[in-house]
């Protein structure tokens, strides 16, 4: 099994949301953008680690973020190790192989994935030492272009990079805000579990509704901006779920159901829930 294949089969296991998009992307973008979702869901799933402490989380963030932004011309076998070590029976499978997706991306748009993701790292550190304590609208504002803004516009450089399509920047951040705005509302009983409210101080979930559907309304502008081609295509699929889910939770659902999923991707592209 080569690289991509390999990758492809994780990204399936790992998101339902992404798969699809990413597997439908041609040759070179498919990589670039595989190669992306993949260091990003590595760094996730230690942000979200269940038996992780906050000192720990921020100590692998960080060491993962300096590692990366020490990239020249790729990485040696061991970069990652010395950063893990004694956390390897801890951490995820797509943790762990970190390095093989930032070798995944074509050489001319690899270093802009590390970057990107070497600095949401560190932005995931720093939220993680302060146990996501989020007071004000102005804190959502941030974490949610740390986390997900910010991969809004690595993505608008991944357009440009492979076939110069030009965007709206300011609409690429609301499109990942919207993106984690939802997430976080489907989350939301979940993080509390855990001790953990990305809610500003006094809101409800009607309050992150609204701020959820206002950053979607720049995402369907800009998604509306893009010209026909794979940009588009993609963008298309996590919006339409993005969309879905939050009118199920306004209607009293926990999240969509793997038929309404399904549902709406055949709408969407013709895919259909057969497999």
């Amino acid at each position: 099994m080569n690289l991509r294949t390999d990758a492809l089969q994780i990204l399936k296991e790992t998101s339902r949301t992404f798969y699809i998009p990413i597997s439908l992307l041609p040759p070179g973008l498919q990589e670039a953008v595989a190669s992306a979702y993949l260091c990003m869901r590595a760094i996730d799933e230690i942000e979200d680690h269940p038996q992780l402490d906050n000192v720990t989380k921020t100590k692998l963030l960080r060491t993962i973020s300096l590692t990366l932004q020490a990239g020249v011309d790729g990485f040696p076998v061991d970069a990652f190790f010395a950063g893990f070590s004694g956390y390897e029976n801890s951490l995820e499978e797509v943790t762990l192989r970190i390095r093989e997706w930032s070798l995944l991306a074509p050489e001319t748009i690899a270093p802009r994935i590390w970057d990107a993701t070497a600095a949401m790292a560190d932005r995931m550190g720093y939220w993680a030492e302060r146990n996501w304590k989020i007071y004000t609208e102005s804190d959502l504002d941030r974490y949610t272009f740390g986390v997900a803004g910010a991969v809004g516009l690595l993505l608008s450089d991944l357009w440009t990079w492979y076939d110069g399509t030009q965007t709206n920047r300011t609409q690429a951040i609301g499109f990942g805000r919207g993106l984690q705005a939802v997430n976080i509302l489907r989350n939301h009983t979940e993080d509390l579990r855990r001790g953990v409210d990305f809610f500003p101080q006094g809101w409800s979930a009607a309050n992150m509704q609204e701020y959820a559907r206002r950053n979607l309304m720049l995402a369907e502008s800009y998604t509306k901006g893009l010209p026909n081609g794979p940009a588009l295509d993609f963008c298309q699929i996590p919006l339409t779920l993005a969309n879905g889910t939050l009118d199920a939770l306004a209607n009293g659902k926990e999240k969509l159901s793997r038929s309404d999923v399904f549902a709406l991707l055949e709408q969407l592209i013709g895919v259909n829930d057969s497999r």
